[in-house]
């Protein structure tokens, strides 16, 4: 049974101590949570119960280890990885635990996937000092024809090559067979326009007409992500305490995210850093309307939650949602990172320079910006010299 504790920080903040007893013999598990200011004492109550009863599912299931637990841990797997191991064994009990510890939630699942899916199936029973060249060629090419995407095919390859890294970091083999496999190539015809899919202007303005006719979660939903660029996870992770209505920003510090295995879950930001953005006028007014309304169903922490409770949307809710508006209103390829797209290429294509966009989008560098709005720069960069003939001409008339 988890115990709880009221307790403070040296600069006054209070929390509370969530605490698991694991038995004689064995140290505490504990947690902190920080309760939200203004919230009632019967608030606080109630939602300290809930992250007391998670805390404790979790250490029950081993979710949650001591630090000693996770050094004998981290010590029992370099154990395993110095015995001559199946690429299956290597990838359960040392490659993938590993990943773990570095990558999101999202990262692993799709790493996990293509292990389960792709790689094991053939190459799982080798022993990994057997591995060839050959053998992960031959793989990367059957699924090549076989008529699997490009960016799968990859997705192996990349996997692939860091589980051989690791190894041969680790001795677990003497020679990485990666180095001479080659990073497959797109098949004849498969090659696709660099240039991302977005609205134009007038485009997005016969979104918004159509927005007129939508519910107020979804208007405002819509709105910000065409305003912000923000992905769809950071608009879903969006909760009250990150809106300032008075300065009209907003704070990114939350991505929702999805998987089978752990439902839905808050995690950082894919960057990995808080960010604050403006916002719109009439967007923050749309929010306050928003809050008013919410608060007539149930009292939420989150911004964008599900129909009549306070749990938050689900982060797949917005897709399905703007399929059907696409259909409703036909507004063709209508998608939330669509809408992405849309920001940056208006963005830059009018004149904002690439860094500012790049830091709203919350690129980690903002050459990622760059690769894939190379066509707005562009437009940026004749308009740039426009303006330099312009005033050659200006001052050659005068």
């Amino acid at each position: 049974m988890a115990s709880t504790r009221k307790r403070t920080t040296k600069d006054g903040q209070t929390f509370y101590e969530i605490r698991v007893s694991r038995g004689r013999g064995k140290s505490y598990l504990t947690t902190r949570w920080y309760p939200p200011e203004g919230w009632s004492q019967k608030a606080v109550e109630r939602s300290l119960a809930k992250e007391a009863a998670e805390f404790e599912r979790r250490c029950r299931e081993g979710e949650v280890v001591s630090r000693a637990e996770q050094k004998e841990s981290d010590l029992q797997q370099k154990r395993e990885a110095a015995k001559v191991q199946t690429l299956r064994q290597y990838g359960e009990t040392v490659f993938m635990p590993a990943k773990s510890v570095t990558m999101s939630e999202n990262g692993r699942c799709t790493y996990q996937s293509n292990l389960n899916h792709w790689i094991y199936p053939t190459l799982g029973d080798l022993k990994m000092p057997d591995i060839t060249p050959a053998n992960i060629s031959a793989l990367l090419l059957s699924m090549q024809s076989a008529g699997k995407a490009h960016a799968t095919c990859v997705k192996v390859y990349t996997i692939l090559r860091s589980l051989f890294k690791m190894a041969y970091m680790a001795d677990v083999v003497s020679i990485n067979p990666m180095d001479k496999v080659e990073r497959p190539k797109p098949r004849k015809g498969e090659i696709k326009d660099k240039d991302v899919d977005a609205y134009t202007t007038d485009e997005v303005q016969r979104i918004f007409a159509a927005l007129e006719h939508e519910p107020l979660k979804w208007r405002v939903l819509m709105r910000l992500l065409i305003d912000t660029g923000i992905r769809r996870g950071e608009c879903c992770g969006l909760q009250w305490k990150d809106i300032d209505t008075k300065s009209g920003t907003i704070t990114i510090r939350g991505n929702l995210c999805y998987t089978p295995q752990k439902g839905i879950y808050l995690d950082t930001p894919k960057s990995g850093k808080v960010r604050m953005i403006d916002v719109d006028p009439e967007i923050i007014g749309l929010l306050q309307q928003l809050r008013l309304e919410q608060a007539g169903h149930a009292i939420s922490t989150y911004v964008f939650t599900q129909q009549g409770s306070p749990e938050p949307m689900h982060p797949q809710s917005p897709a399905r949602y703007m399929q059907k508006f696409s259909k409703k209103y036909d507004v063709p390829g209508l998608h939330p990172h669509k809408l992405r797209h849309t920001f940056a290429s208006i963005a830059i294509t009018n004149g904002a320079d690439v860094a500012s966009v790049s830091e709203k989008l919350g690129h980690s560098d903002k050459a990622v910006t760059l690769r894939m709005y190379t066509h707005a720069d562009q437009e940026s960069m004749k308009r740039a010299s426009q303006i330099f003939r312009d005033a050659l001409k200006k001052a050659g008339q005068a």
